[in-house]
């Protein structure tokens, strides 16, 4: 290994320690329970399940779901169940060959694996026609808000987050990522009473 890429990992460490801690000293902030080892438990799963990915940003692939269980946790004031299905939100999509909903399930419990397979079925949603893909997903997302509205949360904290970061990819697929946003991130937003994401989701 060069020195460089020595370097490089050990500052790609660094963020994502400091990324988890900020997420950890916000949780213990608030007033829910003091979960911090199913949590820590949730990040250092996501954290091996995603090792050596990195986002076209650059960024190690696992900052992206800390972002995520960050919004979650400091601008909804989501509770550990939820911060835990943020970390682990892409692990079954993203890395069937390291993980499935079994084990999330075993590891995490009901309650989170409930989020997360709610979160990963709404990812899945691939219609060829574009309209008919938006009433797809609203479809899907409403079939799922029916059975824990957490998963709605958490999927807005996920647009919101890739919308944050939307400038490294191409003009094209910021185009259909922000008119997806604006037909139907930002009026759920909106329906469920959160203003200042669905605020936000509609300025970017």
């Amino acid at each position: 290994m060069t020195d460089e890429k020595l370097k490089q990992e050990q500052a790609d460490e660094e963020m994502i320690n400091q990324g988890f801690q900020k997420l950890l000293d916000t949780y213990l902030a608030t007033k829910h329970r003091r979960k911090v080892e199913i949590i820590t438990k949730a990040f250092n799963f996501a954290k091996q399940a995603h090792k050596g990915v990195k986002r076209r940003s650059g960024e190690p692939y696992i900052m992206h779901p800390i972002a995520v269980a960050q919004i979650a946790c400091e601008e909804i004031g989501l509770g550990s169940t939820s911060i835990c299905a943020a970390l682990l939100h892409d692990t079954v999509e993203d890395c069937a060959e390291k993980t499935n909903l079994k084990e999330i399930e075993k590891l995490f419990g009901k309650d989170v694996a409930v989020l997360v397979d709610g979160l990963t079925k709404i990812i899945q949603v691939q219609v060829a026609d574009k309209e008919e893909a938006h009433i797809e997903n609203i479809r899907k997302m409403l079939l799922a808000m029916n059975r824990d509205i957490r998963v709605i949360f958490i999927k807005l904290c996920d647009r919101l987050h890739n919308m944050r970061t939307l400038g490294v990819k191409r003009e094209d697929r910021q185009r259909a990522i922000a008119l997806e946003t604006m037909y139907i991130y930002a009026p759920l937003a909106h329906r469920l009473g959160i203003q200042k994401i669905k605020q936000e989701l509609e300025n970017i």
